[in-house]
């Protein structure tokens, strides 16, 4: 019989919850750190306004999870709609995020609507915003100036109420200099800042993630909930996480398998010495 897991009452999982058209990869989130706190803190004023919202962090850090937070605390009533602006098809990019008039032969994964148009009334979360092609840009500006949509093909636009959450992990201010991003979308999207620090510089934070993902693997694996040993905690708490919480989740995932007695020990984390 499975050992029972209490999540911290800080910790949020959306492993099952909020089912959006692309999966999301890092599956909890916790605000035990101070600097976490604060960050939650900083959430829940901005989440209750209407500002569109830029994340800033780390690839892994969290950032999708921030934003579907924001989604909840807003108690928007439309979907939660996310999109990795780096996976939209060559070619079919506005199709994809904007939609297409019935009379358009386009093939496009969200049919006749498109991601903007499926966040009606929700919230649209734009994830590495910057790696938007700039003929989007400008189309996406106009469609969060004027709250309208103008499909492919359709000659009328369609009304929409979206609120954006963007996230980056470049610095979009440079890209702005470079000429890679539009200045005026930079500065609407960034009317309300979020910068998630990586998990290296949330140290309180990593030992109640790494609990979580040992309960969750263990659940789905039908094991026994193993503990760590303190050296292993140790180990844990001195790593550096550059790949933050995605690494640490792998981690936690490879220690549940080869561990052995109940005990997940230094070396089943498999992490290079300090």
């Amino acid at each position: 019989m499975n050992t029972p897991y209490t999540p911290p009452s800080a910790l949020l999982s959306f492993a099952d919850a909020d089912r959006s058209p692309l999966s999301i990869r890092a599956k909890a989130l916790v605000f035990v750190d101070p600097r976490s706190k604060k960050l939650h803190d900083e959430l829940e004023y901005l989440a209750k306004t209407s500002l569109a919202i830029l994340v800033g962090g780390e690839t892994g850090s969290g950032k999708e999870l921030l934003a579907r937070q924001i989604h909840r605390t807003s108690q928007r009533p439309g979907l939660f709609v996310a999109v990795n602006c780096g996976a939209l098809l060559n070619g079919q990019a506005e199709a994809e995020l904007f939609g297409y008039a019935p009379n358009k032969p386009l093939s496009s994964p969200a049919g006749r609507t498109g991601w903007y148009g499926s966040a009606n009334g929700g919230t649209l979360y734009l994830d590495e915003i910057g790696d938007l092609p700039l003929s989007l840009q400008d189309k996406l500006l106009t469609a969060l100036q004027t709250h309208e949509i103008h499909r492919v093909g359709a000659k009328t636009a369609t009304p929409v109420d979206v609120r954006l959450v963007a996230a980056t992990s470049i610095n979009l201010e440079r890209a702005v200099r470079a000429g890679n991003f539009n200045a005026h979308l930079y500065e609407y999207i960034n009317e309300g800042f979020l910068e998630l620090p990586p998990l290296r510089q949330r140290p309180a934070d990593i030992l109640p993630l790494a609990e979580y993902f040992l309960a969750m693997y263990a659940q789905r694996l039908s094991l026994n909930v193993p503990r760590f040993s303190d050296e292993a905690q140790q180990r844990l708490e001195h790593h550096r996480w550059t790949g933050n919480t995605r690494e640490l989740e792998n981690v936690i995932h490879f220690a549940l398998l080869v561990c052995r007695n109940g005990v997940i020990e230094p070396e089943d984390l498999n992490l290079p010495a300090a």
